[in-house]
């Protein structure tokens, strides 16, 4: 089953359950994911792909859906920082609650330690003398913490990493 066959799937039976909240940010998956496949088809019509490649190219792989979902967790993230601000504790409310739900989807967050390993591998492997070198590695390093951990966190521990 793909990732995207089982959010279906649990949409179909969040349905059935009536769990209105649930079914609610599913859609908005969906939705998110549907945008995403229209912008690159768009793009691909562009470059002149046409008929059944255009259609099978469209499609987004496994990576790219994971990819919606964590763009989806961090917009609930970014908007609990600003509802807390602004004193709404009703809209921060439901935000954690929406982030709940799609960090079901979301493969398990890596540790500091695990994210820090991973890093002074890399950083090794480049060979890194300066603070200067942080866009290669964090080229380098995204990649495979993509969606296990958040750029701005593996951003701080890289620049605490580097001389």
């Amino acid at each position: 089953m793909t990732f995207l066959e089982k959010i279906k799937n649990d949409l179909t039976s969040l349905m059935k359950s009536k769990q209105e909240l649930d079914v609610l940010v599913l859609r908005q998956i969906l939705a998110a994911v549907l945008n995403k496949e229209k912008e690159k088809r768009y793009k691909l019509s562009k470059d002149g792909v046409d008929g059944e490649k255009l259609k099978k190219e469209s499609q987004l792989s496994e990576e790219e859906i994971l990819a919606v979902v964590v763009s989806e967790a961090k917009k609930r993230k970014e908007a609990i920082v600003e509802f807390e601000k602004g004193a709404r504790d009703d809209l921060v409310k439901k935000e954690k609650a929406e982030l709940v739900i799609l960090e079901k989807y979301l493969p398990s967050q890596l540790s500091k330690e695990e994210i820090i390993s991973i890093a002074k591998e890399i950083m090794q492997k480049l060979n890194v003398q300066t603070a200067k070198d942080i866009g290669k590695v964090m080229s380098e390093l995204m990649p495979k913490l993509r969606g296990r951990a958040d750029g701005m966190t593996v951003s701080n521990i890289v620049r605490e990493l580097l001389p």
